[in-house]
């Protein structure tokens, strides 16, 4: 096969993924929020406001599955709306000391703040963190660095990708969950 049909058949299931992640219902519980910058050049300023990277913005319930959306900035005016209709009131949300939260202390969240520089976990505390998420973004930027490069316009699909394996189960689930979601969708016969 050629590899620009490939590519596009590995796109057309990256999509059917995307779709399908968007449908999940909203998280509630303990939710864990977090920001990561993807991408971009390892030279200079790194994390907030680095050049070329892309921002993305991430829901994590514990215990449970993971929510991401590449967002054009953290300010709270872009990460409010996306919070507020992913995640069920009175969630208690998890967050470190960004700025951009502090919006979250006047809405109808439970608002519980990490400083990272104070102690990574609190020891009096030990609910108080951030790992979940943190993990994710672990596991996500390990897998996305294989490919060496991904288009920007196709990068909201890898990310989608990520999301629906950390989410998932184990990899025969996945399989069969795809085959069923591409056969649907004509992609497979």
């Amino acid at each position: 096969m050629n590899r620009n049909t490939v590519n596009r058949f590995y796109l057309a299931l990256r999509v059917i993924i995307a779709e399908e992640m968007e449908k999940a219902a909203p998280l509630h519980g303990e939710v864990e929020v977090d920001e990561s910058y993807f991408g971009g050049k390892r030279k200079g300023k790194r994390g907030r406001g680095a050049a070329g990277k892309v921002p993305v913005f991430g829901l994590l319930k514990r215990g449970g599955r993971v929510y991401t959306l590449p967002i054009p900035n953290a300010k709270a005016r872009t990460l409010m709306p996306i919070l507020e209709s992913r995640v069920v009131p009175d969630s208690i949300v998890y967050t470190d000391n960004f700025a951009s939260y502090d919006v979250i202390d006047v809405s109808t969240f439970h608002h519980r703040r990490i400083d990272h520089g104070k102690a990574f976990v609190a020891v009096k505390d030990r609910k108080r963190h951030i790992n979940g998420i943190e993990n994710f973004w672990n596991q996500a930027k390990r897998h996305l660095r294989r490919y060496n490069g991904i288009p920007r316009k196709h990068f909201y699909y890898f990310l989608k990708e990520c999301e629906w394996r950390f989410n998932g189960g184990n990899h025969k689930e996945l399989h069969s969950q795809l085959l069923g979601w591409a056969r649907r969708e004509g992609l497979l016969k």
